[in-house]
C-alpha cells in the first residue's frame, strides 16, 4: 500500500485530497484486497479510470482499492473485459478484430467495471442493451458469482449497482455483431453525420471514426492538455419530467425564453427534456463564470464543470450548485448530478 497518494491524481476531473491506496494488478487480488479490508472493517473506495468521481479535497479516510486490471478476452460473438480494463481500449479491439455493437460507446473515459454501474450511453445505445452478464464479488458472503442484467435494475444512467457498496464488479461481457456492421443508429446527429435513415447501420469502424471527431468537438474525449477535457463528463443527466408536469415545465420555459422549440425525447415514466438546453437558457452559458474562474463551465458544451487547472472540490460543487438552483429556480425542474461524490453533498 502507498499512503498519502493524491486522489487528484486518480481521477479526470483532477481533484481530491490524500488517502492511501493498494493497487491490485490481477481479480485475484483484488479479490482478496476488499475481502481483507472489509472483515477489518476499514472503509473501502474503489477507483479504476476515475472518470466519474467527485472527491472531497480532505481526501478518503480508508483505503483507496486502485483497480489495475486489464485483461480482454474476445470469444466468437462477445467480448470478456476485467473490471479495470480501459473502456475506449476495450472498444477498439473489438472493432479492430472485426466486431460491431459498440462503436457507438468510443471515446468515453473509464473503465469496462464502470459501465454497468452508470448503465453508460451516448448516441443512443445504452450498456444495458448489450451486456450479457456481470461477474460481481459479494462483499457480504465474500462469493464471487455472475449476475444476468434483468437482476441489475437498469435505468437511465443508473442501476442497482450505482449507489450501493454490496457488490464489487469484476469482470464484463457483451455481445458483439461478428459481421462488423454497428448497432441501429438512431441519434439524429450521429445518423445526420453517417447520412442514414433512423436505425440504419454502417461499419462498426466508419461509425467509432465518427463518434471520436463529434465527441471532440464537445471536448469529450480525454486530453491533458484541453481544460474542457478535466471534466467527470455531463455533470448532469437529461431530466425527464412525468407527463403530469409536462405542460407546467414548457409554460414556464415559454414564458421565459418565448416561443421556441423545446428539445424533448420520449421516455418511459414522462418525457425527458435536455439538461444542456436548460442549462444554458437559465443563463449559464458555455465558459460560465468567466476565463478568470477556477471552475468553470465547458467552453465547448454548457453540460460538463471542469477544472482550469487549479480548482478545489468545493469550487466544482459551489458552480455545479450554482447552476442546479438556477435551472431549478427558472424553469421548475432539478438536475440530478451524474457524477459519485465521495466526502461531499451537492
Amino acid at each position: 500500500m502507498r499512503e498519502s497518494v493524491r486522489l487528484a491524481d486518480l481521477t479526470t476531473l483532477r481533484v481530491g485530497g490524500p488517502a492511501t491506496v493498494a493497487e491490485c494488478a490481477s481479480t485475484e487480488a483484488l479479490v482478496a484486497t476488499v475481502r481483507a479490508l472489509d472483515s477489518k472493517g476499514i472503509p473501502v473506495l474503489l477507483i479504476a479510470g476515475g472518470s466519474n468521481l467527485l472527491i472531497s479535497d480532505d481526501g478518503f479516510d480508508g483505503v483507496v482499492v486502485k483497480v489495475a486490471t486489464t485483461g480482454v478476452e474476445l470469444g466468437a460473438d462477445g467480448v470478456i473485459a476485467e473490471a479495470g480494463a480501459n473502456w475506449d481500449g476495450v472498444v477498439a479491439q473489438t472493432i479492430d478484430a472485426g466486431f460491431g455493437g459498440l462503436e457507438c460507446l468510443s471515446g468515453i473515459p473509464g473503465s469496462a467495471g464502470a459501465t454497468p454501474v452508470q448503465n453508460v450511453g451516448a448516441y443512443g445505445v445504452e450498456v444495458a442493451s448489450l451486456l450479457r452478464r456481470v461477474e460481481l464479488l459479494d462483499r457480504a458472503s465474500g462469493a464471487t458469482r455472475w449476475a444476468e442484467p434483468a437482476e441489475l435494475g437498469f435505468g437511465y444512467r443508473t442501476s442497482k449497482l450505482k449507489h450501493s457498496d454490496d457488490a464489487v464488479v469484476l469482470r464484463v461481457e457483451f455481445a458483439l455483431d461478428p459481421s462488423g456492421t454497428s448497432a441501429p443508429l438512431r441519434y439524429g446527429e450521429l445518423a445526420t453525420t453517417l447520412a442514414v435513415t433512423d436505425g440504419g447501420t454502417r461499419p462498426a469502424a466508419q461509425v467509432r471514426a465518427v463518434v471520436l471527431r463529434l465527441r471532440a468537438g464537445k471536448g469529450m474525449v480525454l486530453d491533458p492538455a484541453d481544460h474542457d477535457t478535466w471534466s467527470a463528463g455531463s455533470f448532469f443527466t437529461n431530466p425527464v419530467v412525468p407527463h403530469a408536469r409536462v405542460d407546467e415545465i414548457r409554460a414556464l420555459i415559454t414564458a421565459h425564453v418565448g416561443d421556441v422549440t423545446i428539445p424533448t425525447y420520449p421516455a418511459p415514466d414522462g418525457v425527458k427534456f435536455s439538461a444542456g438546453w436548460l442549462i444554458e437558457r437559465a443563463g449559464f452559458g458555455k465558459g460560465f463564470p468567466g476565463p478568470e474562474a477556477p471552475a468553470r463551465l465547458s467552453t465547448k458544451h454548457t453540460l460538463a464543470v471542469t477544472n482550469r487547472g487549479a480548482a478545489t472540490a468545493g469550487e466544482l460543487v459551489a458552480l455545479a450548485r450554482k447552476v442546479r438552483e438556477g435551472v431549478e429556480a427558472r424553469f421548475g425542474i432539478h438536475l440530478e448530478p451524474e457524477p459519485v461524490t465521495v466526502g461531499l453533498t451537492l
